[in-house]
C-alpha cells in the first residue's frame, strides 16, 4: 500500500572508527540506496555513519559489496569497510570459509580471517582481517589525475593549494588518492585544505586526500579527507595509498604501520608480486532496525 513503511534490519560496524551501516541483502531489499545512505549517515537524525554498505550475492566471487558515501554518491572500495564485510559474512553465518572473495567496483578482493577469543553462535568470531588489495595503480590517467607533464607517475609533484606548495604522490587503490607529506599532521588545517584537494580541477573524479607525518622507517601518522564524506577516523584504501607513497619516495620500508585517528593498520607492499596487503580490525557496534 502507498505510504506503507517497512522495517529494515541493519548492523552498524566500524574499522578503526571508520563506521558504516551494513545491510544483508540476502535477507533485506534496498530500493533507493543513495537516498538511504544520506538518511542513515546523518549523525543527528539518522543512525550515524560514514556511509552505507550493502552485502549482496555475487556471480563472480563469494559476496558482493556495494558502497555509498554519506552524501549518497557511490564509491568503488573501502578498505575498512571490506574488512567489516568479511567479519559480517563469517560471524553472521553467511559462510564457513576462513578466507573469502568479495566483488567490488574496484575488482575482486581476497580476505583472510584471524579469530579472537569471543564467540558467536558457538564459534570464534573474526578479530582481524587481512585483505589482498591488489596492485597499486600509478598511471596518471588511471588514478585519474590530469597532469600531462608529470610523466608516468605523479610522484613528489609540486602543486599550489591556497597559496602553499604541496608535493603530491597520486595512487589509485580502485579509488583515487593524493598523498602529501607534512611536518605536523595533528595540527594540520585539514578542514580548510581537504576540500580544496578533493575538488581540485586536476582530479576529474575528485580525490581522497591524505596528509602524512613520518615518524620512523616503519611508522607513519596520517589524517584523511575522504571525497563525499570529509575527515574520517580511518581510510583503508587511503592507508594503502599512503604506504605506497612512503615507499616510492624512499621514506619507509616495504612494511609500515600507519597510525590513524581511529587506530593502526599494517600495510605491506610485496613488490615482487606487486600486491598490497592490509591487516586491521573489524568490529560490530550494534544491530538494529529502521523504518524505511
Amino acid at each position: 500500500m502507498e505510504g506503507e513503511h517497512m522495517r529494515l534490519h541493519f548492523t552498524k560496524m566500524e574499522g578503526l572508527g571508520n563506521d558504516y551501516v551494513y545491510v544483508n541483502c540476502f535477507k533485506e531489499k534496498v530500493e533507493h540506496p543513495s537516498e538511504l545512505a544520506v538518511r542513515v549517515s546523518d549523525r543527528h537524525f539518522g543512525i550515524g555513519s560514514d556511509g552505507l554498505i550493502l552485502i549482496k550475492p555475487s556471480e563472480v566471487a563469494d559476496f558482493k559489496m556495494d558502497m555509498y558515501n554519506a552524501d549518497g554518491t557511490q564509491s568503488e572500495m573501502c578498505g575498512n569497510g571490506i574488512r567489516c564485510v568479511g567479519k559480517y559474512v563469517y560471524d553472521y553465518g553467511l559462510t564457513d570459509k576462513t578466507s573469502v572473495s568479495i566483488e567490488t567496483l574496484a575488482g575482486i578482493k581476497y580476505l583472510e580471517f584471524t579469530f579472537g577469543d569471543e564467540e558467536k553462535n558457538g564459534r570464534k568470531t573474526v578479530e582481524l582481517v587481512r585483505v589482498n588489495m591488489g596492485a597499486p595503480i600509478l598511471a596518471p590517467e588511471d588514478v585519474p589525475v590530469d597532469l600531462p607533464d608529470a610523466g608516468d607517475i605523479v610522484q613528489d609533484y609540486p602543486i599550489m593549494v591556497a597559496g602553499k606548495e604541496y608535493r603530491i604522490t597520486c595512487v589509485s587503490m580502485g579509488n583515487p588518492h593524493c598523498v602529501s607529506f607534512v611536518d605536523d599532521v595533528d595540527n594540520f588545517p585539514l578542514e580548510e585544505v581537504g576540500p580544496l584537494f578533493e575538488n581540485n580541477p586536476i582530479f576529474p573524479r575528485r580525490v581522497n586526500a591524505e596528509f602524512v607525518e613520518l615518524v620512523s622507517p616503519t611508522y607513519a601518522k596520517m589524517r584523511v579527507w575522504e571525497r563525499g564524506t570529509g575527515e574520517t577516523l580511518a581510510c583503508g584504501t587511503g592507508t594503502c595509498a599512503t604506504a605506497v607513497a612512503c615507499i616510492l619516495n624512499g621514506k619507509t620500508e616495504d612494511e609500515v604501520t600507519v597510525k590513524l585517528l581511529g587506530g593502526e593498520l599494517i600495510i605491506r607492499w610485496d613488490r615482487d608480486a606487486n600486491i598490497i596487503y592490509m591487516t586491521g580490525p573489524a568490529k560490530v557496534v550494534f544491530d538494529g532496525e529502521i523504518e524505511v
